[in-house]
């Protein structure tokens, strides 16, 4: 779906307009103790969501926002917590049944290898290890996310 192929009206399908970071949080809870005993490779705990809306009501602008969370521990301490959004705003010209896959599946799978850059940079610039994500299967978080009956009765 995300071909550079103009639909019949001659118009982009989706059109990335612009990136950007939204919000970028890191915190190490116990520095600088944590840094002098800290033995082994923190456990990294991820969570991740996209989310989308509309720019402008009736329009067919929207922005995309993929949001990660990084815990780190070892044991039971907190070694560092990074929160990151970073959006786009798309341009999306689709029939309305292709719309949510191509803001759920499509856009956030354009944003992520950014995001993705700016977790390992930040956690590195913040003297641990950088978190380096596992390619995300955003088909089937977008799944996921529409339960059970979606993927049996072919609406998926």
């Amino acid at each position: 779906m995300s071909d550079q192929t103009a639909n019949p009206n001659g118009t982009m399908p989706i059109q990335l307009n612009i990136q950007y970071t939204k919000d970028l949080s890191f915190e190490v809870p116990g520095a600088p103790e944590i840094f002098v005993s800290l033995k082994e490779q923190p456990r990294v705990d991820l969570a991740l969501d996209v989310q989308a809306r509309p720019v402008e009501s009736g329009g067919n602008v929207y922005e995309v926002s993929l949001q990660i969370r990084a815990d780190a521990k070892v044991g039971e301490t907190p070694c560092f917590i990074a929160e990151l959004a970073y959006c786009g705003v798309f341009t999306i010209n689709v029939p309305q049944e292709h719309l949510e896959p191509v803001l759920l599946v499509e856009c956030p799978r354009l944003l992520f290898p950014f995001a993705r850059n700016i977790l390992a940079d930040v956690t590195r610039d913040g003297g641990f290890p950088p978190v380096l994500l596992a390619p995300i299967d955003f088909v089937a978080l977008w799944q996921s996310r529409r339960g059970p009956n979606a993927q049996q009765d072919g609406t998926a």
